[in-house]
């Protein structure tokens, strides 16, 4: 999910066409960073491009990457570069979130909710780096909790609406656990999978995967 919030909030074009194309967004990366196609990438490939994409959202450095793939920190750079090289939507929207915060002094949400960070221009190093990436990672977390909040209220009104005995007992970050008669799972999947898709309209499709079992270990 917030992958997708990043293709929303950065308008970049590569990410908006992966997923408005239905692809697999960790392919595409390795496709873009090491020029290798779908049909040529080992579970390297896909390892690494995924640490890429996610490391991104929070402000990883070459240092971490190179720690976190066991490679050196000077190929790590060369990664990083050749994504924001490809993803130029995305290193231009981050470079803009952090002036705004410098600004304002605080980091927002898509629905304008608010954290502070008062460090994100202090005199001490270590405080401004750990208040930089926070800001990078806040409007994206804080968005994708704001949209499955949006979610759980919409689905909890449509529970009660049309009188299903199924039951909301747990959100796991962008996951929400039901526990429901087997008679109801057919209707359950098809209102959840409809309100969680459509709590909010981002320009790139929100996607939810459903699953279904006599208890959360055996779900499908």
């Amino acid at each position: 999910i917030e992958l997708r919030i990043m293709a929303h909030f950065s308008r970049d074009a590569v990410l908006v066409e992966a997923f408005r194309n239905g692809e697999d967004i960790h392919a595409r990366t390795a496709q873009e960073v090491f020029g290798v196609g779908p049909l040529g990438q080992t579970a390297e490939h896909r390892r690494a491009a995924k640490a890429i994409n996610f490391g991104i959202i929070y402000g990883l450095s070459a240092f971490g990457l190179a720690q976190q793939l066991g490679i050196p920190q000077k190929e790590a750079a060369q990664f990083i570069s050749a994504y924001f090289s490809r993803y130029r939507g995305v290193k231009e929207y981050l470079d803009n979130v952090l002036v705004e915060t410098r600004k304002t002094g605080v980091a927002k949400t898509l629905f304008g909710r608010m954290r502070p960070m008062p460090e994100i221009n202090s005199p001490q190093m270590q405080l401004r780096n750990f208040a930089e990436r926070t800001a990078l990672n806040s409007p994206l977390q804080g968005t994708a909790a704001d949209l499955i909040k949006l979610a759980m209220i919409a689905i909890h009104k449509r529970l009660a609406k049309e009188k299903l005995a199924a039951r909301m007992i747990l959100q796991v970050h962008d996951e929400l656990l039901f526990e429901a008669p087997e008679k109801e799972s057919e209707a359950l999947a098809k209102l959840v999978k409809e309100e969680m898709e459509g709590a909010y309209e981002l320009i790139v499709p929100m996607v939810v995967e459903i699953g279904v079992g006599p208890n959360w270990r055996d779900m499908d």
